[in-house]
């Protein structure tokens, strides 16, 4: 995620130690000392836009009643605006190709494809899945059949993700095929993915940390990358866990290399490799 740095007043320890606490609570970030002065600078950026000049009477308003609820949709958007791009990392997407590949060609594709885009931000990552999605489908000259649920906590990262349109300089990850094909140029020179990508996925506001009240929809692909680091232990193993209960049989969840070294589950099999972190379920496991 990235946090704006910006010369502002400091919070005192007591101040910091109950905005970070707020902050875990409600979205389970972390927040290390070391990012007091991020936390900080993005509160006093809101404090000066809604006329407040001081933290604990902004902190009162931001926890009382519905108005702090709606303060807090905005806040919060300042505070998880996650970095991302096409095909951030493309051997995990490319894995996910294989995998569609595979059924295709073994003819194992009974059902719909389903895919999860977990920390979805502004878009990217669940558009590449479509693309190589839609590759697969395309090679094999079969209708497409497959759905993208695209999740992520900021309402205004979802509102970009859903219109789809990037500047020139977002494209520079993709291979000029690829642009061609999947990325529309408009006169203000930006482009927009291509209709036939945009209604396969569906943007949805959502928590992960509160992923045990989500319904449980079995998946093909749980795509969560670079967004684990940022919790901590106990709740990373508990979101990783409730990923491999949403898996169909065979279905694989891919994570950030090194975000979860040491998990294991009893359904599941890592994938062996240095270049991917995968795990696939168990096929004979019943739905």
């Amino acid at each position: 995620m990235v946090w704006s740095l910006q010369s502002t007043e400091e919070f005192t320890e007591s101040q910091f130690v109950q905005w970070s606490k707020l902050v875990e609570e409600r979205t389970g970030i972390q927040l290390s000392v070391q990012k007091k002065a991020l936390l900080q600078s993005q509160v006093s950026i809101r404090m000066r836009e809604v006329g407040c000049t001081d933290y604990n009477q902004y902190f009162q308003r931001v926890t009382s009643g519905l108005a702090g609820l709606m303060e807090w949709s905005i806040l919060v958007d300042r505070l998880t605006v996650k970095e991302t791009s096409f095909f951030r990392h493309r051997p995990s997407v490319e894995y996910v190709r294989r995998t569609l590949q595979n059924r295709i060609n073994n003819r194992q594709l009974d059902n719909s494809f389903d895919i999860w885009s977990v920390g979805c931000a502004s878009g990217e990552e669940p558009y590449s899945l479509a693309m190589v999605v839609n590759d697969c489908f395309e090679l094999a000259k079969l209708e497409p059949y497959y759905g993208i649920t695209a999740t992520d906590i900021s309402s205004s990262a979802l509102s970009k993700a859903r219109e789809g349109y990037y500047p020139a300089r977002r494209l520079s990850p993709l291979q000029p095929d690829e642009v061609q094909r999947y990325m529309i140029p408009d006169e203000s020179g930006q482009y927009r993915v291509a209709d036939k990508l945009r209604e396969r996925v569906c943007f949805s506001q959502g928590n992960i940390t509160q992923i045990r009240a989500m319904p449980v929809i079995k998946m093909d692909v749980i795509f969560c990358q670079n967004l684990l680091v940022y919790f901590r232990r106990w709740l990373r193993r508990d979101i990783l866990n409730a990923f491999a209960e949403r898996l169909k049989p065979g279905g694989v969840l891919m994570i950030g290399l090194g975000e979860a070294v040491d998990w294991e589950h009893p359904g599941l099999r890592r994938v062996v490799g240095d270049q991917v972190q995968a795990y696939v379920r168990d096929e004979r496991q019943k739905q």
